[in-house]
Order: structure tokens, then sequence, then C-alpha cells
């Protein structure tokens, strides 16, 4: 099972960044993962305007990170930049807090003129903390995320569709990874059988390889005594 970690930089619990979030996460869970969500505005705002590492509920939070195999991040973006509160945290991560990790980010804004804000803001962040694998974002706009007179938000078909391709990318990756995983685990054992238990050098090689000649030659030498003793 794949540990995916959320985080949404939203300063609102009702938004549309954090509606896209929440579809992704449905999405990754119906997928077999497990989903942790870090939501950043009910940190302790103390701790995280004062960069407190070793505050109980940041270093909860920054040990999720540490040990998830996939990043979502989520954020609005204001006058072409991702949230503020997005980067208090971010700020707080080790510089190579990403390294390793599959990342998708995702972003919502008024109009497609916010879209830079990903490329030019939020993803060379995402690279400066180790990241090397980050799928195609999903970008949406208030057309294609909107408030509904029952009370919500609603997806339109272009952007859920953009969104489902993006979490079976992010999906597919890490498919890939513990396939990968799971073959360096066979090639161990194989080689341990190999070489024996403990002893997977070259020189274990070497005297196992010896062994199996020596007795090699004394077989053939027993069979040419027998045959001897039976020809005269």
């Amino acid at each position: 099972m794949s540990y995916i970690v959320t985080i949404s930089g939203s300063p609102a619990a009702q938004s549309r960044s954090t509606h896209l979030l929440g579809a992704a996460e449905q999405t990754l869970q119906k997928a077999g993962a497990a989903v942790r969500r870090i939501n950043v505005r009910e940190l302790p705002a103390a701790a995280l305007l004062h960069a407190d590492a070793a505050h109980p509920a940041l270093r909860a939070a920054l040990e999720l990170v540490e040990y998830a195999q996939a990043v979502v991040i989520a954020t609005p973006v204001y006058k072409g930049a991702y949230s503020g509160l997005l980067k208090t945290f971010l700020d707080l991560l080790p510089q190579t807090a990403l390294a390793g990790k599959v990342v998708l980010p995702i972003a919502t804004g008024g109009s497609l003129a916010h879209l830079l804000a990903l490329d030019y803001a939020l993803k060379p962040v995402i690279s400066a903390l180790g990241a090397r694998h980050v799928v195609t974002s999903v970008f949406g706009t208030d057309r294609e995320v909107w408030w509904t007179e029952a009370g919500g938000y609603t997806l339109n078909d272009e952007i859920a569709a953009r969104l489902a391709q993006s979490t079976a990318q992010l999906h597919g990756v890490l498919a890939e990874q513990a396939e990968l995983r799971t073959y360096r685990l066979h090639l161990s054992g194989f080689t341990k059988a190999v070489t024996g238990v403990g002893e997977t050098g070259p020189a274990a090689v070497l005297e196992t390889a010896h062994e199996r000649n020596t007795a090699t030659r004394r077989t053939g030498a027993d069979v040419r005594a027998h045959i001897t003793s039976i020809t005269g």
C-alpha cells in the first residue's frame, strides 16, 4: 500500500483548492493508497511564524512528510504567488524533504493568468526541496471550480478529467517504484542464495566456485578408478 501525504495551503476551510485536493484524495484512496492530510491553517500560528520545528504539532506534520512516498500540495494563488500560509510550512521543511518522493502540485486562481505561479513560484521551491519526479500539475479557475446553490464547490468535466489523469500518473509512478523494490528484493535473495547468507563479496563467490570445482575433480577421479578396476 502506498502512503501519500496531502498538504492544504488554503487559509479557508472551504475553498476551491481544498475541494480539488479532496477530490484527488478520494481518487487515490479508491486506488488503494493510504492518505493523510496536513491542513496548514490548523497548525499553531505562533509556532509557524517562529519556525518552531520542535513544537509537537509541527514535528508531527514534518514526520508525516518525511515518511510519505508521495506528496500532493494544494494552494490558492494570490497576486501571482502561492499562499503565504503554505510558504511558512514549506520553509520549515529540510532541504531534502521531498527527495525520492513523487509530487503533485494543485492550484486554483481567478483566471489562467495565475497559472504561471505554478511554474515560476511553486515548482522551483518543490525542486529546491529535492523533488525530481513532479507529475503533471493541475490548475483550476473559477469557471472550472464553482460554488453551487447547494452550498459546496463542484468541478466541471474538463478539470475533473485533468485531475484524474494526474492522480493516475502519480499512482502509476508509485506502482512502478513498488515493482522495482520487489525486483531488488528478489535480486538480493538470489545473490544470497548463490554466495551464501552473509557472504556476498567476490571472495565468497570464488570460494564457492573453488569448492564446486574440487568436488567435480574428485568425482572424475573416482569414476576413472572404478573403470580401471573393472577393466583390469
